[in-house]
């Protein structure tokens, strides 16, 4: 595929790898997600949130989050996007190159309508679609969105550091002392917890993640080389209360997708509403953090290595490790 020079992300995770090789001048639209780095604030955004016409003028509370899943579930139950795509403003930016995803209906817009949307534009687009599941396939990304950029050396020198400073961050790891059970939920009502590369890095940072553990990959073994490298988690799952109670988790990380870490806060106190939560191990010992799920873990891009970073110093109580700007606080 030759090099493009108009590109539209429709998938925050992507916008930020462009833009970190040095591809910010290429992009001419964004999502209305996408909002880091803030310098692409002033491209167009092309997608917005579609909610029910007869609720329209009353979409869901933030600090809501069982009426945001009764919404979304809704939608989704009854086949109807989450998001509209502004087709008329896409025609006029004439992108070379639409970059969505296929992952998760309710992060982004799906594939299948930018695929359509797309074809009936002239000239047509490339459509390049991201769907990782690891932190391994994320460096991948940045190096496939380097290719199609003509940015591929620039791609790989940065998947190169942003490897070294996870390696660095392992390296404080004790592989040989027993994983303290860690609950991340990345949904409070109904409970999720987190999965696919937020599993990964758990257990990478030396916890145990009882609720949704990772596998071994097909054929990998044990799956423990290359710092587990061959083990993968499934997506995100539904779990109870009595679930999370039975885990007795030690450390807990409560980081609601896509929201804020002031609404996150909100959303954590409704957890502390529900009978059994002072009981546990980590209400008990204060080893509860709130974190920016809008920006940190939930968004598959390269800062996840800052997110792991400030993983390994949190649970191993190593705090040089913790990034100073790091979108964090003790509950």
């Amino acid at each position: 595929m030759p090099a493009v020079s108009r590109v539209v992300s429709l998938l925050p995770s992507a916008t930020e790898s462009l833009c970190l090789i040095g591809g910010d001048s290429l992009l001419v639209g964004r999502s209305h997600e996408c909002d880091y780095p803030p310098s692409i604030l002033d491209r167009p955004a092309l997608t917005s949130a579609a909610y029910d016409p007869a609720d329209s003028h009353r979409p869901p509370r933030a600090a809501d989050p069982g009426e945001i899943d009764r919404r979304v579930s809704s939608a989704l139950a009854g086949g109807r996007s989450l998001y509209r795509l502004d087709e008329a403003r896409l025609r006029e930016l004439r992108p070379d190159l639409i970059i969505t995803q296929d992952l998760c209906s309710v992060c982004s817009i799906d594939l299948n309508t930018v695929r359509a949307v797309a074809a009936g534009l002239a000239p047509t687009p490339a459509v390049l679609s991201l769907n990782p599941t690891s932190l391994e396939d994320v460096f991948d990304d940045l190096l496939r969105i380097g290719d199609v950029a003509g940015l591929s050396g620039r791609a790989r020198d940065k998947v190169v550091t942003l490897r070294e400073r996870f390696f660095s961050a392992a390296d404080f790891v004790n592989g040989f002392s027993e994983p303290p059970p860690l609950v991340f939920l990345d949904w409070v009502e109904p409970l999720f917890a987190a999965g696919h590369w937020t599993a990964q890095l758990v257990e990478r940072a030396g916890a145990a993640h009882p609720l949704n553990p990772t596998r071994p990959m097909a054929g990998a073994g044990a799956g423990a080389g290359g710092q587990m490298a061959h083990r993968v988690a499934g997506a995100s799952r539904r779990v109870t209360r009595e679930e999370v109670q039975a885990a007795e988790p030690e450390f807990m990380v409560v980081c609601p997708c896509g929201v804020g870490l002031a609404e996150a806060r909100a959303h954590a106190l409704r957890l502390v509403e529900q009978p059994g939560w002072r009981e546990l191990p980590a209400a008990r010992h204060g080893r509860v953090a709130l974190v920016d799920g809008n920006h940190m873990f939930n968004r598959p891009g390269p800062r996840l290595v800052e997110a792991y970073c400030w993983l390994v110093g949190w649970v191993n109580d190593r705090p040089s490790l913790v990034p100073p700007s790091f979108p964090w606080e003790s509950m």
